[in-house]
């Protein structure tokens, strides 16, 4: 994953910058980068590795120094950006969230057509960021450019682009990453996440619609490309990856995971065969379900464990995997009060490995925990994201579902009939699925958000959600 801040104004840039990017922290742990524009001094940029710290105090050298009336910032878990570019569009900063599948095939096109050249980062992967930017060079224009880029990339692609003049800010072909714009007297900004801009005194001005291609500036936000019918927006915004004071497509993620909570006690509760003395989300993301489901049922919520938030306090968790279930295990600290001879029914927002909940669960057991029952806030993942993805390092065959799926199919490769089957909540192999799932995480019930319920919860058409993770169908 990753966020973007951009904003131009009458009057610098940086203080707005700095702080609006940070905002954005929590969609990312690898790299992070600021570059800014002023009329006398030209481009300027800062790039800093944040694995080990967080965006603040890496950046508040740069800022001193750092002086332009337009900017972008970002927070990436993969690439260095945002690159600064000279081509016959001139010079400029662009930088992207998204992801690209067909590298390869790209990579190959370009330097068949004009032997263009690619700088490697460690392990010889091409930067992303930098071949949006080839591609765009393709073209007579940026506009004409970004839509090319977009339309050749097999994946998703969402961008901010500055020049001397001003900003565009791209959206997806299919809006699967939002693009919000702020406004504030003398400034407009563009970004990720529409609470960013908030408490730098910005309003709310519009959100970009699918494709939609705007140049910002300092006076204005002009729409060059008029944005597209359909829609296939990343369900996964409001379950996991947001942050609860977001808000997309006119749904606050805090309400949200307040609503699919409640859907889930009313599944729970025609089941009539728990009876949980205590409901419980894992920190941080799970909280705000678990709170819609309390709501519903009318079962106490507590915190049977909190995460020691002074030298724990982002909440996405980095990419190397053993470093993920290390971290998740040391920061959340136990409550004996609220664990010994309960019966608890925890809410997670998903199920990835299996890995963390089975370690949680088994430490609540070691704590006194009389049962743990699971309530995943989503259904069953199936199908690794082609288009936004948990890391880039995730496969198929690292979810657990599909680990158990081959293990009751007898084979590596299940086809997508086979597959389709667990989809289905109603189906014998998903019930199969689950019961082999709860077996192997030693948990004393699971049952996962339907997806009808989840939508229905949501409130959003079914056809302007991607729900590829879950179904296929992206």
């Amino acid at each position: 994953m990753g966020g973007f801040f951009g904003l131009a104004s009458h009057s610098d840039a940086v203080f707005d910058l700095f702080y609006g990017t940070d905002y954005h922290s929590h969609l990312g742990t690898r790299r992070a980068g600021l570059a800014v524009y002023d009329s006398e001094k030209g481009f300027d940029r800062a790039i800093h590795n944040i694995e080990s710290s967080n965006f603040r105090p890496k950046f508040d050298k740069d800022i001193l120094n750092m002086k332009g009336n337009l900017g972008i910032g970002c927070i990436s878990d993969f690439e260095p950006q945002p690159l600064i570019v000279r081509s016959h569009h001139g010079t400029y900063a662009i930088t992207t969230v998204g992801r690209i599948n067909n590298v390869d095939e790209l990579t190959d096109k370009l330097f068949e057509n004009n032997r263009s050249h690619f700088l490697e980062m460690s392990g010889g992967d091409v930067n992303p960021t930098e071949l949006v930017a080839s591609l765009i060079n393709q073209q007579d224009t940026i506009v004409d450019g970004i839509r090319y880029a977009q339309d050749m990339i097999k994946g998703s692609i969402t961008l901010l682009l500055m020049t001397k003049d001003g900003i565009y800010a791209a959206r997806d072909k299919f809006g699967r990453t939002p693009v919000q714009i702020g406004h504030k007297e003398d400034a407009y900004c563009a970004c990720f996440e529409s609470f960013s801009y908030l408490n730098l005194g910005y309003e709310p001005y519009k959100e970009l619609g699918p494709g939609e291609v705007v140049f910002m500036t300092a006076d204005g936000v002009e729409t060059l490309v008029a944005p597209q019918k359909e829609m296939k927006i990343c369900t996964f915004l409001w379950i996991y990856y947001g942050f609860p004071a977001a808000s997309y497509e006119g749904l606050n993620v805090e309400q949200a995971r307040y609503n699919c909570g409640f859907k889930l006690a009313e599944r729970d509760m025609k089941r009539e065969n728990v009876h949980p003395d205590l409901i419980a989300g894992v920190p941080d993301s799970g909280v705000a379900h678990a709170i819609g489901y309390s709501n519903r049922s009318g079962v106490p919520y507590g915190r049977p464990f909190v995460k020691y938030t002074p030298t724990w306090p982002r909440s996405f968790m980095p990419t190397i995997q053993s470093r993920r279930n290390l971290i998740a295990k040391m920061k959340l600290i136990p409550i004996q009060d609220l664990i010994k001879d309960k019966k608890l029914l925890l809410i997670d927002d998903s199920i990835v490995r299996g890995t963390q909940l089975r370690e949680t669960t088994e430490y609540l057991y070691d704590k006194g925990a009389k049962e743990v029952h699971i309530r995943p806030a989503c259904p069953p993942l199936v199908f690794g994201c082609p288009y936004i993805s948990f890391s880039r390092s995730n496969s198929d065959r690292e979810l657990i579902t599909r680990r158990v799926i081959e293990q009751l199919e007898g084979c590596a490769n299940p086809s997508r009939e086979a597959l389709d089957k667990y989809t289905d909540p109603d189906s014998e192999q998903y019930a199969a699925m689950l019961e082999e799932i709860r077996k192997q995480l030693n948990f004393t019930t699971l049952h996962y958000h339907r997806l009808d319920d989840m939508i229905e919860g949501l409130g959003i058409e079914p056809c302007k959600l991607c729900t590829y993770c879950w179904n296929g169908q992206g």
